[in-house]
């Protein structure tokens, strides 16, 4: 707790921090922290929304919460950067940036488009979501029995609706294939982390523990990030994070044709929503996935909240 709150004060210039000091000893108890300029300065811990005072104390009340203006906003981002918004432009582009200790900071503001109408970066920012990344070391233990025939893993697809664990424990599951288990050996995985959140790396280096056979495309789309993946680095299992287009689910089949398990995660409420997905038709038609964890929604428990199989039979419940 107190490692993950000195991170996140480094996310801070110094001549904020005071007003900040309680917060930051919140430490992994914080979820998120929502800055809009001119709005109140909201944090979100497991129990909802806290708003945050001038004094530094947290309340429920809106009418006493503080509203940074844009210039804070401003100095929190710079201090982020390193002051150099030029070293952080192509990953600003894409709508967020990393920072040390695996915390990544979404952007809005003024988009600033090229003669193509690429992206090429945010100006102007003016809201701030900080997303503080955290490890749960054993999340996935109570899952793994499930996930393997012999020395097989399984095809898995983790399901649940937005903040409620699905990262989590994906990262602990790709560390415990990759160290090794009582189940089964390590094996090589191959991790495409288009959005810096499973393995947290900065400057290409993760700061999460992926486990010690693990290489992690940092930044790079999901479906060219799973076909580098295959050529250069000869995974057993490649793992991804919010499967959303048919590109992906062309890339998927190609790793799964190439003898490759796979892991993935699914923004969805519920098994039943998961497969009304239509870019999932031909994954489901198949039987590509032989296990589906589904984790309970927001107010309920970290965990799985259930193991279902390929046919959807419920194999273990509340784990």
């Amino acid at each position: 707790m107190q490692q993950i709150a000195e991170k996140i004060g480094r996310l801070f210039p110094e001549e904020l921090r005071p007003k900040w000091e309680r917060a930051i000893r919140l430490g992994g108890r914080l979820q998120e922290i929502r800055l809009r300029a001119g709005q109140p300065a909201m944090l979100y811990l497991e129990d909802g929304e806290w708003f945050l005072e001038k004094t530094g104390d947290l309340t429920r009340e809106i009418g006493r919460a503080d509203r940074p203006g844009r210039e804070e906003l401003s100095a929190i981002l710079k201090n982020i950067c390193r002051y150099s918004f030029y070293a952080y432009e192509e990953e600003m582009g894409r709508g967020y940036v990393t920072a040390a200790g695996g915390f990544r900071i979404g952007l809005a503001g003024e988009v600033v488009t090229g003669p193509d109408g690429a992206i090429r970066n945010i100006r102007y920012v003016s809201s701030l979501n900080i997303r503080i990344a955290r490890e749960v070391k054993g999340a996935a233990l109570g899952v793994l029995p499930w996930l393997y025939r012999g020395q097989r893993l399984y095809n898995t697809l983790i399901v649940s609706p937005p903040g409620c664990g699905k990262t989590t424990l994906l990262r602990d599951l790709i560390r415990l294939v990759s160290d090794g288990s009582p189940l089964a050996a390590g094996q090589t995985v191959g991790v495409v982390d288009e959005r810096s959140e499973i393995a947290g790396c900065f400057q290409g280096v993760p700061a999460k523990d992926v486990g010690m056979r693990t290489d992690v495309l940092d930044g790079c789309p999901k479906a060219q990030g799973m076909m580098m993946l295959l050529r250069s680095m000869a995974p057993r299992v490649i793992a991804v994070d919010e499967l959303g287009s048919l590109e992906d689910i062309h890339a998927l089949e190609q790793v799964i044709g190439c003898g490759c398990s796979v892991l993935a995660t699914l923004h969805a409420s519920s098994y039943e929503e998961a497969l009304q997905k239509p870019f999932l038709e031909s994954l489901l038609r198949e039987k590509a996935f032989g296990r589906f964890l589904i984790l309970p929604g927001k107010g309920g428990r970290f965990g799985v909240g259930r193991v279902i199989d390929e046919e959807g039979a419920v194999l273990g419940e509340n784990l």
